[in-house]
Formats: C-alpha cells, sequence, structure tokens
C-alpha cells in the first residue's frame, strides 16, 4: 500500500484530496490529509466581506464536509518534515512514513513584519482582509466612513493571490460610489511594484485603469514603518504617505514548519 500525505486542509489540500482520491485506486494508495483546524475558511471571499456581499457564515464551514470518503483526516498541528527519510511528525509525536507528499501549508501575514504596523491603529483605522477577523473589522469600519483619505497598500511582495488589492481597489470604488462617497474619498494605490500589475503585459494593457477610476498609483513605495499616530506611511528613501484609512496587504510568510524543516 502506497501512502499519499497531504500538509493543509486549506482551499489547494482540499482540491487536491479531491481530484486525487478518485484517481487513485483505495487498494493501492492511502491517502491522509492533516490539518491543525476543523474549521475550512473560504479565504478567495474574505475579499467581499467588508462590502456586505459576503457574510462569515458563508466563508466558514466545518472541515470534515469537504474530505472526501476515503481519505483519512487527521486534526494535529505538524512540528516536522523529515524530507530525507519520507516522515511527518505531527504536533502529538506521531510518525506519518510518505510515498507522496503533497504540501498545502498555505501564506500567512505578519504585520509585525513592519515597524509601529501593530503598534496604534491596528484594525482601528489600519486593516487587513486577508484574515476573517481583519475582513469583518473592516466591514464594521466602512459603515461609519463618511470620506477621507482611503489608501490601499500592498507591503511586499509576494502575497497569495496577488490581484486580490487591484479587486479591492475597483470594489471599494464601486461601494463608495454607491453611497455617495465617492466624491468625498480620495482613493491611493500604494505599491512596491514599478506598476499596478504584477505582469508586464498586464501593466501595459491595463496600466491606466486606476487612472480612469481616479484611483491615484504610487508605484515604487517600500514601507519602512507605519507612524500609527500621525496616520503616515513612511518608506525607507523618506517618502510618506498620509492616510485616514489604511486597507494593507501586510508581509506574507509561509508556514513555520516549512523553516524548522529545513525546506
Amino acid at each position: 500500500m502506497k501512502r499519499l500525505v497531504i500538509l493543509g486542509g486549506g482551499t489547494a489540500g482540499t482540491i487536491m484530496a479531491n481530484k486525487l482520491r478518485p484517481r487513485l485506486d483505495e487498494d493501492e494508495w492511502q491517502m491522509t490529509l492533516v490539518d491543525e483546524n476543523s474549521i475550512h475558511y473560504y479565504q478567495p471571499g474574505f475579499l467581499f466581506i467588508p462590502f456586505g456581499i459576503y457574510t462569515k457564515r458563508e466563508v466558514v464551514k466545518p472541515r470534515r464536509r469537504f474530505i472526501p470518503r476515503g481519505v483519512q483526516f487527521i486534526l494535529s498541528p505538524v512540528e516536522e518534515i523529515k524530507a530525507q527519510e519520507n516522515k511527518v511528525v505531527l504536533g502529538s509525536g506521531e510518525v506519518l512514513p510518505y510515498d507522496v507528499l503533497i504540501i498545502a501549508t498555505g501564506s500567512q501575514i505578519h504585520p509585525e513584519e513592519t515597524e509601529g504596523m501593530l503598534e496604534a491603529g491596528w484594525h482601528e483605522n489600519i486593516f487587513d482582509f486577508y484574515t476573517l477577523e481583519g475582513a469583518l473589522a473592516l466591514h464594521q469600519r466602512l459603515q461609519r466612513w463618511e470620506g477621507g483619505r482611503l489608501v490601499i497598500h500592498i507591503n511586499e511582495m509576494p502575497i497569495k493571490c496577488p490581484v486580490a488589492p487591484l479587486e479591492f481597489a475597483f470594489l471599494v470604488d464601486w461601494w463608495l460610489g454607491e453611497r455617495g462617497l465617492r466624491k468625498k474619498t480620495e482613493l491611493f494605490y500604494v505599491t512596491p511594484l514599478d506598476g499596478a500589475f504584477t505582469k508586464p503585459v498586464a501593466s501595459r494593457l491595463l496600466g491606466d485603469t486606476l487612472a480612469q477610476r481616479g484611483i491615484q498609483l504610487i508605484p515604487e513605495f517600500n514601507v519602512a514603518r507605519v507612524d500609527g499616530e500621525k496616520n503616515k506611511l513612511i518608506s525607507w528613501d523618506d517618502r510618506e504617505v498620509e492616510y485616514d484609512l489604511l486597507v494593507t496587504i501586510p508581509t506574507n510568510m509561509g508556514a513555520e514548519v516549512i523553516a524548522r524543516s529545513g525546506l
């Protein structure tokens, strides 16, 4: 019996389990999915929560609902991946041997990596939408928005779903218009890239879409710190961007088990 182990039960890991189980003979392949959380979060839906398009109930489901028959589900953190030995060590100390390993542990935001981001204003006038908590808090804040400088900010690349910040920019432009607040709001898109899009072809063909909507692009802005007391982003070359409301995509980092395992 061959053993296939999937680490991570998010969207990617769940899709792999559902796609592979019907294709692999159950008499020949044992499949195991490992995740430390019993709840499945549909992360692409977080983008729509601030605008009331999705609710928490629509993006939070029991994980077991999406795991197909014939896949063993182990609820546990992963302590280490011993790639040279084809083994996974779980938090309990249990060892899972494997013939094939799929790593789908994803990435998480780390606002603490940027000086000042968590010191003043976090989830008060500084928000993310890459977490459920951030998206819900931003929804509440937008309900009280009356106008001002709204800054959409990418801290650094790479990030998961690179197009999500642009989607947010276009959605907030629409949302403000629907509520008669667009003329009362200055929108800024701050990025470390030399354009709004990650791909040169897209930048060339679609680069003016922000300007068409009155969204001001501030490229090549590499943030050094956040001054939460003065509501400013400050770059390494001492440029400043003021904000009344900051929607940021903080530094994205992979799961700690990857570093612990030397992968």
